[in-house]
């Protein structure tokens, strides 16, 4: 049962199990926590082996202090928590976080487009790598602030009060900065993005070439893989029938959830054993 579904209580009771010494009932919390805490890390980080790497880290750290959690709150509220915090504080993320502009990027994307695509059979699965990598992509525009606050309330959708709370600010202030992202997310892809508007000049088609020649998509790793709502022509067909806003929405929730790269339960499990060794 992963983090952003419903389960309150069986995620709660699982943590208390797993805090009594049950180890099985610990490898469960591990397993429906790894994919929403990697995508998580994923949206913000728009890096596959820096996600993976720092979602072992936030797993690690969240099993070391499940002695703290008392059940005041949701479990995946404290979860989550712990991740923000490593995200926006520790010193080996800061040095890996990318930062863009709005206008650099933009210049990035028109840069190569090809006027007349025509893909080729084994390119049209990448089309659906290149919309999530450039979606996850325009996230890296917003400062970190804004970021988290945007990945938290519409890619994991969690309530206001519940994110303010994940972040340890006031829910007006969490609005402020949710609306803001929101507002800088849709005036950029409404405006440069093919699937959010149909009259813009960067469609995924004609991005394609020049993306795979510059090494930005990689063929043996995808994104898609084991990821939700992957599929190209879906989505195309489906923010076609929305107003634009809506649309810009529906690129950044799509996929919902990705699935962290295997089970780092064992993982997880052997690094806390050995950190208890010494």
């Amino acid at each position: 049962m992963p983090l952003n579904e419903p389960g309150t209580k069986t995620l709660n009771n699982l943590a208390e199990q797993a805090r009594t010494g049950d180890k099985s009932a610990l490898e469960a919390l591990i397993r429906a926590s790894q994919d929403s805490l990697y995508t998580l890390a994923l949206r913000f980080l728009a890096n596959p082996d820096d996600a993976r790497d720092a979602t072992q880290e936030i797993l690690t750290i969240l099993v070391t202090r499940l002695s703290t959690f008392e059940g005041r709150s949701a479990f995946r509220t404290w979860a989550y928590r712990i991740a923000v915090n490593y995200l926006l504080r520790s010193r080996k993320i800061q040095s890996r976080t990318l930062t863009l502009s709005f206008k650099a990027f933009e210049e990035d994307l028109h840069a190569g487009l090809v006027e007349n695509p025509a893909p080729a059979a084994d390119d049209v699965a990448m089309l659906g790598e290149l919309r999530i990598a450039c979606t996850m992509a325009m996230l890296l525009c917003l400062d970190v602030e804004h970021r988290i606050a945007f990945v938290l309330g519409e890619i994991l959708e969690l309530g206001h009060r519940e994110a303010a709370d994940v972040l340890e600010i006031a829910p007006a202030t969490y609005r402020k900065r949710l609306s803001r992202a929101r507002t800088e997310v849709i005036a950029f892809s409404g405006r440069v993005c093919g699937l959010a508007n149909p009259t813009a000049q960067c469609t995924c088609p004609r991005r394609l070439p020049e993306a795979l020649r510059l090494g930005r998509l990689n063929r043996s790793r995808p994104l898609t893989n084991g990821a939700e709502d992957g599929d190209y022509a879906d989505v195309l067909a489906r923010t076609r029938d929305m107003e634009r806003d809506l649309a810009t929405l529906c690129l950044q929730k799509s996929p919902a959830r990705f699935s962290s790269p295997g089970d780092l339960a064992a993982t997880v499990r052997s690094i806390v054993t050995e950190q208890k060794l010494h």
